[in-house]
């Protein structure tokens, strides 16, 4: 079975965010950015399934700047055997994104594709379900445990009130929640060795697809300061506050 890992660059998880000042969108200048969260579980996940022997091949791909060579790099020190990267502007839509990887699909021919269900820059939750509509594949989203049937997979997916388990033929499309694994670690040697493994580069416009910008974004700006909160002496004290500040929205 041979898998193709999307990955993307993010501004990473423990960076405080800061909005422009023309407000036209995050400042990134001098940022430290990492692979998406949700985008090394899927790693993890390919990564486990080569090394139970059910894969023989895993492709890491990124869409974005040249800077995001260091997130292949990430997912090729995990395990991914050879790296892609489609150069293409950070401004990309999600239509554009699932457009250009179900092109890579049509080129790579994987039998299972694995994406994060999510990335924490824009929270959008489009693309694997996008590619999977592109590619007329099943995909089952939001993953927290993923298994290898004669079939073909058997997933457990993360519902709003508990967990449901799918059949999936493949080919088929598949995106990780944070429950489905945990990441290991890369050590210095493991990323000397992924220095060594292949990576092509290859221009977005290359692939001859309409990637053109759909929405327009007017403006950019930060979430209200939460208030601080408030100390109090027991829980007498907290339930006076509580009805309190009911009866005082009940007259509002």
């Amino acid at each position: 079975m041979k898998i193709l890992v999307a990955v993307k660059r993010v501004v990473d998880h423990t960076v405080r965010i800061r909005v422009r000042a023309d407000e036209t969108g995050v400042d990134t200048a001098n940022v430290r950015f990492s692979m998406n969260p949700f985008c090394k579980h899927a790693v993890e996940a390919a990564v486990a399934l080569a090394e139970a022997g059910h894969s023989s091949e895993i492709v890491v791909v990124s869409i974005g700047p040249r800077q995001a060579t260091d997130v292949i790099l990430t997912g090729l020190a995990m395990g991914a055997h050879r790296g892609l990267l489609v150069e293409a502007p950070e401004t990309l839509e999600t239509l554009a994104i699932a457009r250009l990887l179900a092109a890579i699909v049509a080129e790579e021919a994987p039998d299972l594709v694995l994406l994060g269900k999510q990335a924490v820059d824009d929270d959008s939750n489009h693309v694997g379900q996008m590619l999977a509509g592109l590619l007329d594949w099943p995909q089952a989203c939001f993953a927290s445990a993923i298994a290898r049937t004669e079939e073909g997979l058997e997933v457990t997916r993360e519902r709003d009130f508990g967990q449901d388990t799918v059949a999936l033929a493949l080919p088929a499309v598949v995106t990780a929640d944070l429950r489905l694994n945990t990441p290991r670690n890369t050590a210095l040697p493991m990323v000397m060795k992924a220095r060594q493994k292949p990576l092509e580069t290859r221009p977005a416009e290359s692939y001859g697809l309409d990637l053109a910008p759909r929405l327009t974004i007017e403006k950019v700006t930060a979430p209200p300061e939460r208030a601080a909160g408030q100390r109090v002496a027991d829980a007498d004290a907290l339930a006076a506050i509580i009805v309190r500040e009911r009866a005082e929205l009940e007259l509002n």
